[in-house]
């Protein structure tokens, strides 16, 4: 979801150069810096791009028969390995915002519903609903369904606000 919302407001290059540092978007293709096995024509074939938890930078497939694809870092993938990353503390988006909904938009680095928040909060579901409506109506957060789920993730205002708090 992250990667369409980044398609969406940036466009392809931006996307897929923000899968690895060693991934280039030019005119004629996409350059990937590691492979040496000369250029790959995709030839309206395609590419299929893979989040994974087991990729620690890119990996890529570009043999033939099978379809063209990068796999990538997927995000969050710190949290499920137990990666510590110091939290930025909320104090002065709290003076803004107000605490609970400080700690919204801190807990949305990754896409998440109402349901997931007000666990993860220990908030009820409809104070959780509540405060995400306001927070969307000030264009700090953007929504969108994915299954059978409404996710809840950071505009870049919202973003924006959390990294000038912290």
């Amino acid at each position: 979801m992250h990667r369409v919302g980044v398609i969406g407001e940036h466009g392809w290059a931006t996307t897929i150069e923000s899968l690895h540092p060693g991934i280039a978007w030019h005119a004629g293709g996409i350059e990937i810096d590691f492979f040496r096995g000369g250029t790959v024509r995709l030839a309206g074939d395609g590419l299929l791009l893979i989040p994974s938890v087991f990729v620690g930078h890119i990996a890529a497939q570009l043999e033939d028969p099978w379809p063209r694809t990068l796999g990538y870092r997927a995000r969050g993938t710190a949290a499920l390995w137990g990666e510590q990353e110091t939290v930025p503390q909320p104090d002065a988006l709290t003076a803004l915002v107000g605490r609970a909904r400080a700690r919204l938009l801190l807990a949305l680095d990754t896409p998440a519903s109402t349901s997931h928040l007000a666990r993860s909060l220990a908030m009820a579901p409809g104070a959780v609903g509540d405060h995400l409506a306001i927070l969307r109506g000030a264009g700090l957060l953007v929504r969108a369904r994915s299954g059978r789920s409404v996710l809840y993730r950071r505009t870049p205002l919202g973003e924006a606000l959390v990294v000038g708090s912290g």
